[in-house]
């Protein structure tokens, strides 16, 4: 299938965020680049672990390792102006990669042979593992289960039920599945749809 472009897209959108969040925390070159690859490529990393794939697999592509080397050099040395304009449709970039990757993970997943819910654990950690990553190497709660980003794991793991259900895997019928996964998530982000929450600090 040809899921390049999307691969491509996925991984300017998590590298970039990647090398973000590395220098909001005040990191050196050495720790941007080690943070926009773990965020590029941890949820692959941690998929084919689930999987029982090579984990090695995810390093056999050339074209996105230098992709994503080259966006965080980019953002590692853009002024903090042009920083400022990219953090706003990054936020888009990122729901296009979160359901791109998504879907990818289900697929892969569905086509090994394994259960429905080995599908959408597969896809979510694809979709926000490496995101998961970051944040922990950033000493920060991790974006996928803080309420003030409302349903981030969610379209990934709606993304695999649809693939574990059946939906036709055509070209076609799966760039469909990415638009509907991209717009409920920037619907989520507009109208803040939020799950339910309960807290049992007494003080809250």
């Amino acid at each position: 299938m040809e899921w390049d472009w999307l691969n491509i897209i996925g991984v300017l959108a998590f590298a970039s965020s990647g090398a973000l969040v590395a220098m909001e925390e005040g990191y050196d070159l050495l720790g941007v680049l080690f943070l926009g690859f773990a965020t590029s490529f941890g949820g692959g990393v941690l998929r084919n672990i689930l999987l029982g794939q090579p984990a090695s697999h995810v390093w056999a592509e050339p074209m996105l390792l230098a992709t994503a080397l080259g966006v965080i050099l980019i953002v590692f040395c853009l002024p903090r102006k042009a920083i400022a304009r990219w953090q706003r449709p990054a936020v888009l970039l990122d729901a296009i990669g979160l359901g791109a990757f998504a879907i990818q993970a289900a697929l892969l997943a569905k086509g090994l042979g394994f259960s429905l819910p080995a599908v959408v654990v597969s896809a979510l950690l694809t979709g926000a593992g490496g995101g998961i990553i970051r944040d922990l190497l950033a000493h920060r709660r991790p974006m996928v289960f803080q309420h003030q980003h409302p349903l981030y794991g969610v379209w990934a793991m709606a993304a695999a039920l649809a693939i574990g259900l059946g939906w036709p895997q055509d070209p076609f019928s799966l760039l469909g599945l990415l638009i509907m996964i991209v717009v409920l998530r920037m619907a989520s982000v507009v109208w803040d749809w939020k799950l339910p929450r309960r807290s049992i600090d007494l003080d809250s």
